[in-house]
């Protein structure tokens, strides 16, 4: 459509020729008084009805040819039909970018989702060996009835979690569904041998002013200026003369008869046959004030359109700077996360075996599951949030291409349904 604009506006500055044909018929008849000269006295006149018919076609055929010379109008609208077709580009490759990044983010979120409930059916099945050991060691008389309750309360709270996060898995593929228009099943996550890898040789900095430059949101909103600059011309040039050429050729021919009482009929031929060429100057004078609020008009939308490219420009470096510190702390977040989830088991094993010998509680236990469960999921959306920074960083900088979400892809090789089966 913005291509089809510019078609339009150039079209203002070529010849505009057209062409007509005609053909019409004239049929009719009249009656007047006239003299006409006296029988009955010599030089005498005298009145009476002169009536007259006719029967004529007439064929026409023209051809006029309209060329600007002069009118400023016609050049600023075509520079503002450029200027918003190289925005409507831009916008284009803003979306595509933007794209890419929210079915990744959408893609990862499953995958964080499936943890989750794999995390949450592993707690709720730890959560019921814990009540059977607690109700086995009420039995015997090795625990007091409150570690029954505890254990309960926590098996019933890890249920209701695992409730929550198959809910939430639902929703997160309905969610790439939307995006990709078909469910998505089968898919891959990321291997346990994944580890992050930061290679940035530039600095933040860079990657800002790179992001300045070209990012395609932020060329949309400089070109956006831009159309609107134009605009402003373009109403000011309501001011300013017009200077048009004009020429035509035109051939029109007549046939038929006319008929006047008591004569014979006598042929009404005719043809004619011309051209002309025409300079024409048009200097407006004054034009009740329109001119005048057409330049208010615009100059309005002009200011407007740079505050909206400082706006944009502002939010582009903010998003870069977050991206590209979030991208830095990611690797080091994973690696804190995955010692977390070491150091979280060994407390939970130590937990377990103080508990046999009477110097842990089974609240003790539960809650060091929890934090296990926990760590766990904390730890999966670590690795996934580092990659869709990266992403993040390269739609910022307006260089995300096909090819990085390619590299994305090629790192999904596990089969991310695997843990849900195993808590079956």
């Amino acid at each position: 459509a913005a291509a089809a604009g510019v078609a339009q506006a150039r079209a203002a500055l070529l010849p505009q020729v057209s062409a007509q044909a005609s053909l019409a018929e004239s049929v009719g008849d009249s009656t007047s008084i006239s003299t006409f000269p006296d029988p009955n006295n010599p030089g005498g006149v005298v009145f009476g009805p002169n009536a007259s018919s006719s029967d004529t076609r007439t064929r026409s055929l023209g051809v006029n040819v309209r060329q600007s010379i002069y009118d400023h109008a016609d050049y600023t609208r075509l520079n503002a039909a450029k200027a918003q077709a190289a925005q409507a580009e831009a916008l284009r490759t803003a979306a595509e970018q933007a794209l890419g990044v929210r079915v990744a983010r959408t893609y990862f979120d499953v995958l964080t989702a499936i943890e989750s409930l794999a995390s949450a059916r592993a707690q709720e099945a730890a959560a019921k060996r814990q009540l059977d050991q607690a109700e086995t060691r009420l039995e015997v008389g090795l625990a007091p009835i409150t570690d029954v309750h505890e254990a309960r309360a926590s098996f019933d709270g890890a249920r209701a979690n695992a409730i929550a996060a198959a809910t939430r898995l639902d929703d997160a593929r309905e969610a790439l569904t939307e995006i990709t228009g078909r469910p998505m099943a089968g898919l891959n996550g990321l291997a346990a041998s994944f580890q992050p890898q930061v290679d940035d040789t530039e600095g933040l900095q860079a990657w800002v002013d790179r992001a300045l430059a070209e990012n395609p949101a932020l060329l949309a909103a400089g070109l956006a200026l831009q159309a609107a600059e134009a605009n402003v011309a373009t109403a000011r040039s309501g001011h300013l003369p017009t200077l048009d050429l004009s020429g035509g050729w035109n051939d029109a021919t007549r046939w038929g008869s006319v008929q006047q009482a008591g004569r014979p009929p006598f042929p009404a031929d005719s043809t004619q046959d011309g051209h002309n060429v025409q300079i024409t100057l048009n200097v407006p004078i004054f034009a009740g004030g329109a001119v005048r609020a057409g330049v208010r008009a615009a100059l309005a939308h002009r200011d407007a359109a740079a505050e909206q490219l400082e706006q944009e420009r502002r939010g582009v470096a903010r998003q870069t700077r977050n991206a590209y510190r979030s991208l830095a702390a990611g690797a080091a977040e994973v690696e804190a996360r995955r010692l977390a989830v070491v150091s979280a088991q060994a407390a939970l094993e130590a937990g377990e075996a103080g508990l046999e010998v009477g110097t842990r509680t089974v609240v003790d236990v539960l809650l060091a599951q929890q934090t296990v469960f926990a760590a766990q999921t904390q730890f999966a959306q670590a690795r996934h949030n580092f990659l869709v920074n990266e992403l993040a960083l390269k739609q910022a900088a307006g260089n995300l291409t096909p090819a990085d979400i390619e590299a994305v892809n090629r790192l999904l090789t596990a089969d991310a349904e695997a843990s849900l089966d195993a808590t079956k």
